[in-house]
């Protein structure tokens, strides 16, 4: 936890100047359902679904900002499961206007679960490196690589297998439908897991799926989604699955 309050530390002080400069603090919460929650292709509570509970602070449009999410599972079970992350992030564009313009979002997570011991629990440090190149490909079509690299968050912790990557690759097309205002985004991605969890080295699911946003009001949003996950490696997921995530967004 020490080291999440140092980044906080770090981005305050770096957003200092650029924050005089800006009237607005930005602010989103949150409210997701999902049927099933597969984090990195694993069923995280078996059979049950998840909800989460999101806020998400944008530092007066710098790029730097901090994301807090309770997730917890749809019914009993997983009541020691439950937990909040806690994730500091930068994100922008480089080579703005141009053929290679490049999205990233970097960012350090750290989770923990309440219900736990810290030597016990699955508690951890995940570091996120997003990147998408909106102009390099036709119009509509959006690739994107995500890698995801976890390790225990202190040392002698039971789960200490845990070390490893997940690498997901991603194509998105968005769709304009008349009747809709906001575009369909299909998307899809396959996933490679290289030894998080002490699992095979190995591609291990693919996912399709499709969703959009609908505008309630000027401050709330709603954004349903419909997924299907084809498991390719059994120490990942055993299963091929097909899900849905119902989100409510308010931004104030």
């Amino acid at each position: 936890m020490k080291r999440i309050l140092v980044i906080v530390a770090v981005l305050s002080s770096a957003i200092g100047s650029a924050a005089a400069e800006q009237d607005n603090l930005g602010v989103t919460l949150e409210f997701s359902y999902l049927s099933r929650w597969l984090s990195k292709g694993v069923k995280a509570y078996g059979q049950q679904g998840a909800l989460f509970k999101t806020i998400d602070i944008d530092l007066y449009g710098t790029g730097f900002g901090l994301n807090v999410t309770h997730r917890n599972a749809t019914a009993s079970g997983y009541v020691d499961q439950q937990r909040f992350d806690y994730r500091p992030y930068y994100k922008g564009q480089v080579f703005d206007e141009t053929p290679y313009a490049m999205n990233y979002d970097l960012s350090a997570g750290y989770e923990h679960y309440p219900g736990l011991a810290r030597n016990v629990a699955n508690t951890t440090w995940e570091w996120i490196y997003a990147f998408s190149w909106p102009n390099i490909m036709p119009k509509g079509f959006v690739p994107g690589y995500i890698a995801h690299y976890e390790y225990p968050a202190g040392s002698g912790y039971v789960h200490h297998n845990i070390t490893g990557w997940v690498h997901r690759f991603r194509l998105c097309y968005d769709l304009n439908v008349q009747e809709v205002a906001k575009p369909i985004q299909l998307s899809s991605e396959v996933a490679y897991t290289d030894g998080l969890g002490g699992v095979a080295h190995d591609w291990s699911y693919a996912t399709f799926g499709a969703s959009t946003q609908l505008q309630i009001s000027e401050h709330l949003s709603f954004l349903p989604g419909v997924y299907y996950q084809i498991s390719m490696e059994d120490t990942v997921c055993t299963d091929d699955l097909t899900y849905c995530v119902l989100s409510l967004r308010y931004v104030f």
